[in-house]
């Protein structure tokens, strides 16, 4: 989300609290799974030796929804990424910048031309800062590229459980059929045949919750920062893998 000399600006503040520089260091580029020595590594380069005396673990495990601890290491979860870019303020003034860029490098990889409409237009609508519209559309985008999996490796295995959950369902043979089962049931499904990780399940449970208040007209006010931390969810755990 930001370089390193803006982690440093950060760990030297003395109004942030140590679970929030604890974050802020899974926060630094390159985003992705990081392990305490990784964090403790980070943060001591920029400038924070006292963190040799955290308990690193304990202040993430207690972070609750804002981090997740997967096989390879500490994650920030969609709302982490939102807390930490709400901390870092004007130090972090083009947040979407970096999640329009990794979303276009995305592009090339969906071979479905529809998806890759969607797909677009997410990004158009990031850099015009619609966020409610890039939410809306990056989500349908990302349900299409697990649609177009599902049906190219899984379908057998889907349909099997489609049934044990509900025996009136018709066997689905496409993309089309697929869409026929609510979005939430899908991602149970998914999790269910082992597509998708319990806590990928998890996060993108969130991300459907989020598309649902933007799809429909309420006082709902979605920021950069928000809709950056949504559709940056979506690329590492949907587009970069299907």
């Amino acid at each position: 989300m930001f370089d390193r000399e803006a982690l440093k600006e950060l760990l030297a503040r003395s109004d942030l609290s140590n679970r929030d520089k604890v974050l802020t260091c899974l926060a630094a580029e390159p985003l992705g799974a990081k392990k305490v020595e990784d964090i403790r590594s980070l943060a001591v380069e920029a400038g924070l030796r006292e963190i040799a005396k955290w308990n690193v673990s304990d202040y993430l495990s207690k972070a609750k929804t804002l981090a997740i601890r997967t096989p390879h290491g500490w994650e920030l979860t969609g709302p982490g990424k939102a807390h930490v870019a709400s901390v870092a303020g004007p130090l972090l003034p083009c947040v979407s910048v970096l999640v329009v860029s990794a979303l276009r490098r995305q592009l090339p990889s969906i071979p479905n031309a529809d998806t890759q409409q969607f797909v677009a237009e997410a990004v158009r609508c990031l850099e015009a800062k619609l966020n409610r519209a890039a939410i809306v559309t990056s989500w349908v985008g990302a349900v299409a590229v697990l649609y177009d999996a599902v049906v190219a490796s899984h379908l057998a295995a889907f349909n099997a459980e489609a049934v044990k959950r509900d025996p009136k369902w018709r066997t689905a043979k496409s993309a089309d059929d697929l869409a026929r089962m609510k979005e939430f049931d899908f991602l149970q499904l998914l999790s269910a045949i082992g597509v998708l990780g319990k806590n990928v399940k998890d996060e993108l449970e969130v991300c459907l919750k989020l598309r649902n208040g933007c799809g429909h007209p309420n006082s709902l006010v979605v920021g950069e920062h928000k809709a950056s931390a949504h559709v940056e969810t979506l690329i590492q755990n949907v587009f970069a893998k299907f």
